[in-house]
């Protein structure tokens, strides 16, 4: 019988996280392959001695996931993982995606949840994480979003989506609702990639989630405005639709190889919080009541 790894809702939860992924065929680069098993190993025991007991594993099956490889991480560090199905967006799809309808999408993610991944032994958790590109939404992806909808129906497991630079999550929603899905059972993901309030808000108005989960990408969007974003959330007092994550994806954001590493959200963007005057209980909700609230 196959296992569904259940949240831990006393620690932390990192929302959105790749523990192994391979990306690198489809973007020619040998750092987009995250599988340094020591590093990994290393720098979760380093998150459980904060406190963090959950990692929401959003690598789905054609992003190079390796659930074995996770497996040994997990008895290894006692962190809990769940797993998520589905597909990720256009640029990465397999050819079968334009020649398959929702239906049968669907029913790939429903016998993932239902019955396993491969012969794991461990069933999926999160349908997800199911993405659009920037700044459009195509046909083929319109059409997993529906997949993901009808596995939802089935499933009532929870979507996490992604959005191209923090575009698309008001359309992405609508979709979604449009085919029955509840928005309390949507996070929409990547929304700290813009300095757009107004978005924020409307997300939150209809009813889903928000992930502020590429903390530590200074690169893309400064974490100083990640925070200004936050505060103005905190003023309205709408955190409890927030989670946080880092969205680790590369060799090069592990901390041994000069990158930012997991522990750089606990570590310094948590006490980049507390110094905007965000309290303790707010911090407290986006890392583990709201995850354990949304992914039970």
């Amino acid at each position: 019988m196959a296992l569904s790894p259940a949240i831990d809702p006393a620690g932390y939860t990192y929302a959105h996280e790749h523990l192994y992924i391979d990306l690198s065929p489809f973007k020619n680069n040998a750092d987009c392959c995250l599988d340094e098993y020591e590093l990994l190993r290393d720098e979760l025991n380093s998150l459980m001695d904060r406190g963090v007991r959950n990692i929401i594993e959003m690598t789905n099956r054609y992003m190079g996931r390796n659930v074995d490889f996770i497996g040994r991480l997990m008895l290894e560090t006692g962190i809990n993982v769940l797993f998520s199905t589905g597909y990720y967006q256009q640029n990465f799809y397999p050819p079968h995606v334009a020649q398959r309808d929702a239906q049968t999408l669907a029913a790939e993610m429903v016998a993932e949840i239902e019955t396993g991944i491969g012969n794991s032994g461990i069933r999926a958790s999160v349908i997800g994480e199911i993405g659009s590109s920037e700044g459009k939404i195509t046909p083929d992806e319109a059409k997993m979003f529906h997949a993901a909808a009808l596995a939802w129906h089935q499933t009532g497991r929870p979507v996490s989506t992604h959005t191209g630079f923090s575009t698309m999550g008001p359309e992405q929603l609508a979709l979604l609702t449009g085919f029955g899905v509840s928005p309390e059972s949507v996070v929409i993901g990547h929304c700290d990639l813009r300095d757009d309030l107004d978005t924020l808000l409307k997300i939150i108005d209809a009813g889903a989630w928000v992930q502020f989960d590429t903390i530590g990408k200074n690169n893309y969007f400064p974490d100083e405005k990640r925070v200004r974003l936050l505060s103005e959330l905190s003023q309205r007092g709408l955190l409890s639709r927030v989670m946080l994550s880092m969205d680790i994806t590369r060799k090069s954001h592990l901390a041994k190889n000069g990158g930012p590493g997991f522990c750089y959200l606990t570590d310094t963007f948590v006490p980049m919080l507390r110094a905007a005057q965000i309290s303790q209980r707010e911090i407290d909700q986006m890392l583990r009541d709201n995850p354990a609230t949304f992914f039970k």
